[in-house]
């Protein structure tokens, strides 16, 4: 792994990084299959990111081995298993995350209100600083999707729903698409961490996103951390496309 440097700066009361610095507002996903491409990518980026995001596939090809790594380096991991089972296993393996050192992690706000709570006490009793984070609809999704298993309403509805949930129930933030930021900003405040996946860079491929927003449109409808994938990872120059997200974002 690269050298150490700073920590994931989490947000303050106003759901604002507490720093001038941009990149606390930049996730990359490292959803690769092994390691070593994985440290490549890291590498790569250099001083650029300070945040990772460790997901289902490389967190089953490699383990927690690869969490602990980027922990020691001194960089933040948003661990982003999405854990959605009774209470007692989700506490159990929330538990395991935070001992890890994780920074973010998140879990199905579906998984209603003792779930929730549970996953929040457990992270918190072993870090306090730990921000866990309710996934409320998947940016994979669209309205037809939601009909098609049963969810009436809108989509912005069933997010405000799901979003209203986690927060009253220990979650420290929320997972959203930028579509819906502004509006669970209007109605729900700024005193939590609002993570937007899908977004994508102007001209690049959604890929298997629906839902997806600029940089620049995610930081303005009201998110606090933006998570970003293959338009770094799978860049000929992932530095230099930080660094040109950075700039938009600023």
């Amino acid at each position: 792994m690269p050298a150490a440097t700073p920590r994931s700066i989490p947000v303050n009361s106003q759901g604002e990084c507490e720093t001038n610095d941009l990149r606390s507002k930049l996730i990359v996903a490292l959803d690769v299959s092994s390691a070593r491409v994985a440290q490549k990518i890291v590498a790569a980026i250099g001083d650029y990111v300070l945040t990772y995001k460790v997901g289902m596939q490389l967190y089953t090809a490699e383990g927690p081995q690869i969490v602990r790594d980027l922990v020691a380096s001194g960089l933040g991991v948003f661990f982003d298993l999405k854990y959605h089972d009774i209470p007692n296993t989700v506490a159990s393996a929330v538990t395991e995350a935070a001992k890890l050192g994780v920074s973010m992690l998140t879990v199905h706000a579906a998984g209603s209100q003792r779930m929730l709570r549970a996953a929040a006490d457990a992270a918190h009793t072993v870090n306090p600083k730990l921000q866990v984070l309710g996934v409320t609809v998947l940016t994979s999704l669209d309205q037809n999707d939601l009909e098609t298993i049963g969810v009436r309403g809108t989509l912005q509805d069933e997010v405000l729903r799901l979003a209203s949930l986690a927060l009253a129930n220990g979650c420290d933030g929320i997972v959203t698409s930028a579509r819906e930021a502004s509006r669970v900003r209007a109605e729900l405040g700024h005193e939590f961490a609002l993570v937007t996946p899908g977004v994508r860079p102007r001209g690049a491929k959604p890929a298997d996103q629906v839902r997806v927003v600029t940089p620049a449109e995610a930081i303005a409808a009201g998110a606090s951390h933006i998570v970003v994938g293959r338009p770094i990872t799978a860049a000929s120059d992932p530095a230099a496309e930080a660094r040109a997200i950075l700039s938009e974002i600023g």
